[in-house]
């Protein structure tokens, strides 16, 4: 596993992070989400990521208990705080009230002191950042964040997010895109913008919801247990289900072959090779494809192979810098959890 910095902070992260989105609390048991995290720890890999809102607080349930052996200060643990997790008209958002109530939540569920990376979810509108970065301020003040992040903010959100960190004597040092070969949307502004204010990104679905590993095939129904035939990942992954996108992706295969690597690891080697790009964060719902997955930092692309995925993809590539600030317009609503069976 390769290491590396967060940005300019002094925090380090492997180049491959174990993400539980859609995974813990929903599609994999606490058995199945502990044998993940087994091979994720033996593959190198000490960063993990989640949220609050990931099956409504089940994913971070999960993940403490999965990592409950572990020493503490071998691994990163980063959630996130912003999407709905309760009925009330607090239960959401960036205000205080509800990031302070969060983190200690979160920090319960993740059965830990602290948390090595706090995030906004997202970027929060109807509050002023004033208050949200104060709030996140006195959590790092009082020991229980070590570092701040966002998800999905603008460039120009992100800058003013710097200022307010630098007044208040905060380390914000990461922002987390949505980030692949088919979704580069954050390239145009939030990556410069990024090198300029010395942020890491942790990019999300670098895999573009698994089909770049290649098992959706155009004319075909998805594979029974994949993503696009669950209802709330395929709701995710409509964007990339058209026939033709699908035969530009299979047309990567070559590609893969020749570097060696499978076309998932070719995904993951791609984002890794993106500017201010720290770690990729991947999913698994079986412990062997993490360990794909995770080798994929021994990949290792040149600029003719970087071409060539450029020449397929061509114009189905999403960039426009518009559809950074959220891939989903609104807030989802809050789900109760199922009831225990």
């Amino acid at each position: 596993m390769e290491y590396r910095q967060l940005g300019r902070s002094g925090l380090r992260v492997s180049a491959v992070a174990y993400g539980n989105w859609v995974t813990h609390g929903s599609q994999l048991d606490d058995r199945a989400a502990a044998a993940c995290v087994a091979v994720a720890l033996d593959a190198g890999i000490t960063t993990f990521d989640t949220a609050d809102r990931y099956a409504q607080g089940r994913a971070e349930e999960a993940l403490g208990k999965a990592l409950s052996g572990v020493r503490r200060s071998s691994i990163e643990l980063c959630t996130k705080v912003y999407l709905p997790v309760g009925p009330g008209p607090n239960d959401a958002g960036l205000s205080r009230k509800h990031i302070i109530e969060g983190c200690h939540a979160s920090l319960r569920r993740l059965g830990t002191d602290y948390v090595d990376l706090y995030q906004a979810h997202r970027y929060d509108d109807t509050v002023p950042l004033e208050e949200t970065m104060t709030a996140f301020a006195d959590l790092v003040r009082q020991g229980k964040v070590l570092y701040i992040g966002a998800s999905e903010w603008t460039a120009a959100q992100l800058r003013a997010g710097l200022r307010l960190a630098a007044d208040l004597n905060v380390p914000f040092i990461a922002n987390q895109p949505q980030y692949s070969m088919l979704w580069r949307v954050v390239e145009a502004e939030v990556v410069p913008a990024s090198a300029e204010l010395g942020l890491g990104q942790l990019a999300w679905s670098p895999l573009a919801m698994g089909v770049l590993t290649g098992k959706y095939e155009p004319g075909h129904r998805p594979p029974a247990g994949s993503r696009a035939t669950d209802g709330f990942g395929g709701s995710f992954i409509a964007r990339y289900s058209s026939d033709l996108l699908l035969s530009r992706v299979r047309q990567l295969r070559s590609i893969a072959e020749a570097a060696d690597c499978t076309m998932a690891q070719l995904a993951v080697a791609w984002v890794l090779r993106r500017p201010t790009v720290a770690s990729a964060i991947v999913g698994a719902s079986r412990p062997d494809q993490l360990a794909e997955t995770a080798a994929a930092t021994t990949v290792r692309l040149d600029d003719e192979l970087m071409a060539r995925i450029d020449a397929v993809l061509g114009d189905l590539v999403e960039r426009d810098p518009a559809k950074t600030a959220r891939p989903n317009d609104v807030m989802p609503a809050w789900r109760p959890p199922p009831a225990a069976s």
